[in-house]
């Protein structure tokens, strides 16, 4: 574990736990699925190196945050509001940066856009800017893979993802963080039956991974024994309730200075069949200061290429 201190941020009757590092200008970073805070272990010492105050949050439904239930709980409206909550608590008063990785970028691209006032500047890895629109996600998946497995979908059912990763937390685990990494190319979007279960036909790997030791992933395990997993499924489940009710706004521009970063084989770019995800990064970003592709790394980029992933937002930083 590195030596960072930790703080509650209440947002009503949410409690958002969040791990801090340094001081300076605030710099609130955001995780993905299955992951923590710590999953900024790297970025976190850099940046606090640099002069900023680190500040990586456990999104509600994961380790010491506030784990409600109900799937209306998990909108990127109340998640945002968490977001925004930390940056009210911990940035004296001034916007802060927000980093997000995998869903943690859109957690953050949307806080730029829902609280553009507490966001000084936004990057987001893996996880391109797609400005929610009437029509879910969700319903574009259904028909993009509607005689296949797409993860997302399998996550519909109530209870079942939730049972199958939850009989062995530390198994389910290493499987995924193998399968979206680059040495696990190819398995994360496996081509089987509809009906499939996500752990069918992925490899259980020997561990240490190339990016996470035995202790780093036992840091993971702990926390997922104690939530449990429906926090973390429950936010793929609210797609359709963002649809209703942020996909009806319109517009949905980002003015503050932003940024893309991902690895070069992330699977997330072969989400949409024949097109680049990647690609979508700039296009509605009025200010974008570029996309940094990272040779040789998988989904966990900032995981996997923390050198890389840091140098890259250094010279996002720098250009502040």
């Amino acid at each position: 574990m590195i030596d960072v201190e930790f703080t509650n941020v209440a947002n009503g009757d949410i409690t958002i736990r969040v791990a801090t590092m340094g001081s300076g200008p605030l710099i609130v970073f955001v995780h993905g699925w299955p992951e923590l805070w710590y999953s900024w272990r790297h970025q976190m010492t850099h940046v606090a190196e640099r002069g900023y105050r680190a500040a990586a949050i456990d999104v509600r439904g994961y380790g010491g945050s506030s784990n409600p239930t109900d799937v209306e709980a998990y909108t990127i409206r109340e998640l945002t509001g968490d977001v925004a909550a930390v940056i009210d608590a911990l940035g004296d008063g001034e916007p802060a940066i927000v980093v997000g990785h995998d869903w943690g970028a859109p957690i953050a691209w949307n806080t730029a856009r829902l609280h553009p006032d507490r966001v000084r500047a936004v990057a987001g890895l893996s996880v391109p800017y797609l400005p929610l629109g009437p029509t879910s996600a969700l319903e574009i998946f259904r028909q993009l893979y509607a005689d296949r497995f797409f993860y997302q979908l399998y996550f519909q059912e109530p209870g079942r993802a939730e049972a199958d990763f939850g009989a062995d937390s530390a198994r389910s685990l290493r499987m995924i963080h193998h399968g979206a990494s680059a040495d696990g190319r190819g398995t994360f979007l496996a081509d089987k039956p509809a009906d499939a279960a996500f752990l069918d036909g992925m490899v259980d790997p020997e561990m240490p991974l190339s990016h996470l030791s035995e202790d780093d992933l036992a840091v993971y395990v702990e926390a997922f024994e104690q939530s449990g997993w429906h926090g973390a499924i429950n936010r793929y489940r609210a797609q359709d309730l963002d649809a209703a009710d942020v996909g009806q706004l319109g517009g949905g521009e980002i003015d503050q200075p932003a940024v893309f970063i991902g690895g070069a084989l992330d699977a997330v770019r072969d989400f949409i069949p024949g097109a680049d995800l990647y690609d979508a990064a700039p296009g509605a970003c009025t200010d974008f200061r570029g996309t940094t592709i990272i040779d040789g790394a998988g989904h966990w980029v900032q995981q996997e290429r923390p050198d890389e992933t840091n140098a890259a937002l250094d010279a996002f930083l720098d250009s502040l």
